[in-house]
């Protein structure tokens, strides 16, 4: 059967309830065809997420409907090893037990978690660029320091696409100290491989088809807009760890920190892109009409928050798309240039030399 996650919304939840819902959900689960595999309790943020294993979303609905009423918000397919390296289980930790009522298994257990999304320069690229024996010794040394960081500041590692990572941290500093220590310890070669390093923080389901779908989405573009900080935050990150901060002021101008004005409109400018960027008619007077803002404000906003003009900000989507496209078997250049929102082959090529020092060509013909 498929496993989901719920999230329930209940402000002024404790432990000893979502503990008391959880212990009525097991006792009529089989009516259900259902299986509760755990859930992950967020006092702060009045928050519950339950792992459930069960035949169809509307299984879970009637199930904590019948139990408890507690009607879940949202509900996701998830897979249950995903699960467990984003936030450390898809299981119940081991509890410890109220004596009233007694057996009651009581843990308090929060989903919020800091996700690092760390990037580098396209691998084929830099093979390209550096020579084949000169890219594996910087890529070697790269993952070799990730993942001795990574496992030194207490991170799970989800995902690893080519050279990109996604790391999650229960802990928000040390997702910094870790994004810190990785940038100093490669020094010279984070220059040379392009190392891009995007923190953000949030729940396991946050109105994405995928877990932690909107935290990754907005981690992974912070990669984008660094310029010449290796290092994003955003400003739930930088807020959280504000003491820590202070505590590296000589490695401060190597990281960005955004302010909540600035990722409001990064969140709205990166969802229009993720959705627009295929279209070849979606220019910037589209752009500008839905962000509901001038030509000059939208310059001026974005300048300011990604160092990107609108334009060149969507080029370089595309053509950081393009790179996706071009990976895939049997695709050619002219089916790229319109799939990636480009509306001329000629001009496609241009900026993709432009960007990237060769031809859709030859790169394709270099990964195959």
């Amino acid at each position: 059967m498929p496993i989901y996650m719920d999230s329930h919304i209940v402000p002024g939840v404790e432990a000893k309830h979502a503990a008391e819902a959880h212990k009525k959900d097991l006792g009529i689960q089989n009516e259900f065809g259902c299986r509760n595999m755990t859930y992950w309790i967020d006092e702060d943020r009045g928050r519950v997420f339950c792992l459930i294993d069960a035949p169809n979303e509307e299984a879970v609905r009637e199930m904590h409907n019948h139990a408890h009423g507690l009607v879940p918000h949202e509900i996701i397919p998830v897979n249950g090893k995903v699960v467990e390296a984003f936030l450390g289980r898809n299981a119940d930790p081991e509890p410890y037990f109220d004596t009233k009522p007694p057996g009651l298994k009581i843990f308090n257990d929060p989903a919020f978690r800091v996700i690092l999304v760390i990037r580098t320069k396209d691998v084929g690229l830099l093979h390209y660029h550096l020579g084949d024996e000169r890219a594996k010794q910087l890529f070697s040394l790269y993952y070799d320091t990730v993942r001795e960081q990574v496992q030194k500041y207490e991170g799970s590692e989800v995902e690893v696409t080519g050279a990109a990572f996604v790391v999650s941290f229960a802990s928000v500093s040390m997702g910094v100290e870790c994004a810190i220590a990785i940038q100093k310890a490669l020094h010279v070669a984070a220059e040379l491989i392009e190392l891009r390093m995007g923190l953000h923080a949030g729940l396991p389901v946050d109105q994405s088809e995928v877990l932690f779908g909107q935290t990754l989405q907005l981690a992974s573009f912070l990669c984008l807009i660094g310029g010449e900080n290796p290092i994003v935050m955003s400003s739930i990150v930088s807020e959280l760890n504000q003491p820590e901060l202070r505590k590296n002021r000589n490695f401060r101008t190597e990281i960005k920190r955004l302010n909540a004005t600035e990722e409001k409109l990064l969140k709205r400018i990166v969802d229009i892109l993720d959705s627009n960027w295929q279209n070849p008619e979606f220019d910037i007077t589209d752009f500008c009409h839905k962000l509901s803002i001038s030509k000059s404000q939208l310059y001026r906003k974005c300048k300011g928050s990604t160092g990107k003009s609108p334009n060149a900000l969507l080029r370089e989507y595309r053509l950081l798309k393009s790179l996706v496209l071009l990976r895939k078997e049997g695709r050619n250049v002219s089916q790229t240039t319109f799939d990636s929102g480009f509306n001329s082959p000629s001009y496609f090529i241009k900026c993709f030399q432009q960007r990237f020092g060769l031809l859709p060509l030859s790169y394709s013909k270099l990964i195959t």
